[in-house]
């Protein structure tokens, strides 16, 4: 296969051509030479762009996943960094199971004998609400990363 300037790497891989210079310049990725005034790289940086956006999938930071390469360019595998960064995705999970759980069971109404609706308490005893800060970009709200915020209320308030 032939080199691939950085419009046709752009194309195939969906990375912008600003993402991979980014990347070049963090050495995480490398051009082989040029044509013209555009980068040149070997097609085998497409499957390394995957791994590049596997560990970005996964929550590793492109430091972490820079150490995952060798200098030669070949994957070196840390197996305890991917067990705590595994330990950490349960952890993730298990945290969203409980919020999902807790929306679930706040959003059944009982009937009440004045006709009112009645939300049942939390197992827990408590409340729990969860929500996350939002910044407007156009029309569409985003979350912000690490911006999630967690309050509890006491069964007295929050029946």
């Amino acid at each position: 296969m032939r080199d691939l300037d950085i419009t046709e790497v752009a194309q195939r891989s969906g990375v912008p051509a600003s993402t991979l210079r980014f990347y070049e310049q963090k050495g995480l990725i490398a051009s082989i030479g040029r044509r013209g005034l555009r980068r040149l790289f070997d097609p085998g940086v497409l499957e390394r762009l995957a791994l590049i956006a596997l560990g970005r999938a996964s929550g590793f930071t492109l430091d972490e996943i820079a150490l995952m390469f060798a200098p030669n360019g070949r994957p070196r595998i840390d197996r305890q960094m991917l067990a705590a960064k595994a330990e950490e995705l349960d952890a993730t999970i298990r945290e969203l199971s409980a919020m999902r759980d807790g929306l679930r069971h706040r959003c059944v109404p009982r009937a009440e004998p004045h006709g009112m609706p009645h939300f049942p308490p939390h197992p827990a005893g408590r409340c729990i609400w969860s929500y996350w800060s939002a910044k407007e970009e156009g029309s569409a709200a985003t979350v912000k990363p690490g911006s999630q915020q967690t309050i509890m209320l006491d069964s007295t308030i929050c029946p």
